[in-house]
């Protein structure tokens, strides 16, 4: 896996109640993109991001990490080239130590006692949390619990990174820093998030995803400013596009 992209072809699932949670989701997402999913509680965005990892696969329909289907036996694969960040970091943090935590996934991946220390903290300093390398997960704010989160998924070296609402309870301060540091990633990106700024200003393009259906993909800026599309997805424009001048689309 080289390319970095993701393919979804028609996917459904439904749940085992019958609940069909996405009815036919299709998009490309090339290498380097970095892509918001936005859309209400309910309509389909975690859902989504479970099969990119193999947690869940479609009941029909096929998707496709760089050219790869996402099936059983492609999994070892598929989980190197793609890095989750769930919602809740506490789900992620679980050793002793910050470090520990960090190396966890390394360790698993056969990593060499020698290159594990290097890799580790490399991880740790790009999301400028190396200081808390000894510190016991359960001792750290939101935010540096959210930075611990990605140093762990980065030092596995993806091609690609998933994040589930990665601005949930963070303070003001702790999500400046996030935009700031997504926007040094290379990374291929794809972000479920209900925060439509921090959409606005990490992603250029938006998917919408509506009762289990994209109902909209686009350039950020085009979708929100289109309040009708936001109105019928329960979604708000965001608040810092709300000042936009009429031809904001015409010279953006």
């Amino acid at each position: 896996m080289s390319h970095h992209i993701v393919e979804a072809a028609n996917i459904h699932y439904s749940y085992p109640d019958s609940t069909a949670a996405l009815d036919g989701v299709s998009f490309r997402i090339g290498h380097g993109e970095s892509v918001a999913l936005v859309g209400e509680n309910g309509a389909g965005k975690s859902t989504l991001l479970r099969h990119f990892t193999g947690c869940l696969f479609p009941s029909s329909g096929m998707l496709k990490i760089d050219g790869g289907v996402v099936e059983k036996k492609n999994l070892p694969a598929v989980r190197r080239a793609v890095g989750m960040v769930f919602q809740n970091p506490d789900d992620q943090l679980f050793m002793p130590t910050v470090f520990e935590d960090v190396a966890f996934g390394l360790l698993n991946m056969g990593v060499p006692a020698a290159e594990l220390d290097g890799r580790v903290m490399a991880a740790l300093q790009t999301v400028g949390a190396a200081h808390l390398r000894s510190r016991p997960p359960y001792r750290l704010s939101q935010g540096e619990k959210r930075a611990a989160a990605i140093a762990g998924v980065l030092a596995m070296a993806p091609d690609i990174l998933v994040m589930d609402e990665p601005t949930s309870n963070l303070d003001p301060m702790s999500r400046r820093r996030l935009i700031t540091l997504l926007k040094t990633f290379g990374h291929t990106k794809i972000i479920a998030t209900h925060d439509l700024d921090f959409a606005l200003e990490t992603c250029e393009r938006t998917i919408v995803i509506h009762k289990g259906r994209v109902t909209a993909d686009g350039p950020t800026v085009e979708i929100f400013n289109d309040e009708r599309l936001l109105t019928a997805s329960s979604l708000e424009k965001p608040m810092s596009a709300r000042a936009w001048p009429q031809n904001r689309l015409k010279t953006s």
